[in-house]
């Protein structure tokens, strides 16, 4: 029986998407496309999802490959990029729903210490019994360290859970480690209808 559903946070609850965060700081569209580019690259934000890299030291890295006009406008994006992730529609009405079938929920996001350090001024976090995020624990999705973690913390189940995350990696991993895990594609009502069905059996 499904007692338990893990969300991913980026691209499940909010949306993540550098280019629009980009437009929030600069109008210029090759700016944009550049800040996009380099700010967001993936070697940087591993390593800060995985808690190995301070904001001080990607800023560093990230300016070294920027225009000098662009320097103080990746500082204020590493530094701020978390007030620009607004909630994908539905998503907060489905955690209400499931904590009122009785449901746990808990939240397990490779996310940096930024946002984590911010956490509080988030409401959508109060719907769940407890958090996982990678830069506290050092471990990242995919990696089966990171599911092992959750469950002993919060004495899961993987049997009893239901994972949810918008990368195919993530999801296929959770199932590798037992967990029930579904994909989700954008659209609250289409996962929904996926989800629903599992908490009856």
């Amino acid at each position: 029986m499904v007692k338990n559903i893990v969300f991913d946070f980026g691209q499940v609850l909010i949306q993540f998407v550098p280019y629009d965060i980009a437009s929030a700081y600069v109008w210029d569209e090759a700016d944009r496309r550049l800040l996009e580019q380099v700010v967001f690259d993936r070697k940087y934000w591993d390593r800060q999802d995985a808690g190995k890299i301070t904001n001080d030291e990607m800023i560093a890295s990230v300016c070294a490959d920027l225009p000098a006009h662009l320097h103080k406008v990746a500082a204020d994006i590493v530094h701020t990029w978390i007030y620009h992730i607004p909630p994908i529609s539905g998503m907060e009405e489905l955690l209400v729903e499931l904590r009122g079938r009785g449901k746990k929920l808990y939240l397990l996001s490779n996310i940096g210490k930024t946002f984590i350090e911010k956490k509080d001024e988030f409401p959508i976090l109060s719907h769940f019994d407890g958090c996982v995020f990678s830069a506290d624990v050092g471990y990242i999705k995919p990696s089966k360290e990171i599911f092992e973690y959750l469950c002993k913390t919060y004495d899961l189940d993987p049997a009893e859970c239901v994972f949810i995350d918008d990368l195919c990696a993530n999801v296929e991993a959770a199932k590798a480690f037992g967990l029930n895990a579904l994909q989700f594609f954008g659209d609250a009502e289409e996962l929904k209808s996926r989800l629903l069905p599992l908490l009856t059996n």
